[in-house]
């Protein structure tokens, strides 16, 4: 049996950032986390070793005697496994094999593929995998090197790099509009056709993020007949079509406004957005392959 698991070691490493800042939010700021993550997890630790391994107050955390030794011991030993990756990683100068990454269908057609021809042209080595999936996939038990997604990871064994704030808007053809006129309010909803995505993680309809008019941030369900499953995209697809109202991205919908295709509407109620991150499992940080497509996608997409 194995004596420690791929969570331990990621409650491992963030123990021993709390222990060396002295702070749960100095940790989950340097590791991408939040410091509730960072505190759940040590807690874990904790209750799987038996001991108090901070002190904690309302001003600041202290390591506990039994603390201070687990460091110490803890410490040594990632500082080992970090040399004997990068023993192996080092060796393989020019990133090559599987690397496998898994995206959501929007951000995969309207941002990563059509920069990802650089990529495989600078690394002809690599084989890429690449899964396109609305799905929230477990990145590490399901063997994904990467993975990109809206907002940011909680899982302690992940790190986070942020991409984007993509704003969103509701958008319809000049032709659908001419048909059945402009929506003025968000009453006026009910009287058109409004393409609704339904979420596969809990099988209930995407809400609409908007800004009131009094400034607040609100979600918004919209009532359809019209609802479609599984990729999102589907929604861009038919409202370009023709098919009613949708909400998607501007960086999806800015090039056919511009050719007059697509017509933001309501626009008193748009400023939300949705934030994209690129993920990976800390224990994939030395990997050469991974190192040579983060840096790459985030010289190509990171907009924030």
């Amino acid at each position: 049996m194995r004596a420690i698991d791929t969570t331990q070691i990621g409650s491992i490493e963030l123990f021993c950032k709390a222990a060396e800042l002295s702070s749960f939010s100095a940790a989950a700021e340097a590791l991408g986390l939040t410091p509730a993550a960072v505190s759940r997890s040590i807690k874990r630790l904790e209750t799987r070793l038996g001991v108090r391994l901070f002190s904690r107050t309302t001003r600041q955390v202290k390591l506990t005697q039994e603390g201070a030794l687990y460091w110490q011991e803890c410490r040594q030993a990632l500082q080992q496994i970090a040399r004997a990756e990068s023993i192996i990683t080092n060796s393989q100068s020019v990133p090559s094999g599987l690397l496998r990454i898994s995206v959501g269908t929007l951000y995969a057609h309207y941002r990563l593929l059509p920069v990802l021809q650089r990529f495989t042209s600078a690394y002809p080595q690599l084989e890429l995998e690449i899964s396109l999936s609305n799905r929230v996939v477990d990145i590490i038990e399901e063997g994904y090197d990467l993975a990109i997604r809206i907002g940011t990871p909680q899982d302690s064994r992940l790190i986070s790099h942020k991409l984007e704030n993509a704003t969103v808007g509701i958008f319809a053809t000049p032709d659908y509009l001419a048909r059945r006129g402009v929506p003025q309010t968000l009453e006026d909803l009910t009287e058109h056709d409004c393409l609704q995505f339904i979420l596969p993680t809990t099988g209930r309809a995407m809400p609409w993020i908007l800004n009131g008019t009094d400034g607040q941030a609100m979600d918004y369900t919209v009532k359809s007949r019209l609802r479609l499953l599984e990729d999102a995209a589907a929604c861009v697809s038919w409202g370009k079509g023709g098919g009613g109202l949708f909400q998607t991205y501007h960086f999806i919908a800015s090039e056919a406004i511009a050719k007059g295709e697509l017509v933001e509407v309501l626009p008193a109620y748009r400023g939300r957005s949705r934030q994209f991150s690129l993920t990976y499992p800390q224990n994939r940080h030395l990997s050469v392959r991974v190192r040579a497509f983060v840096d790459f996608i985030l010289g190509e997409l990171r907009l924030a």
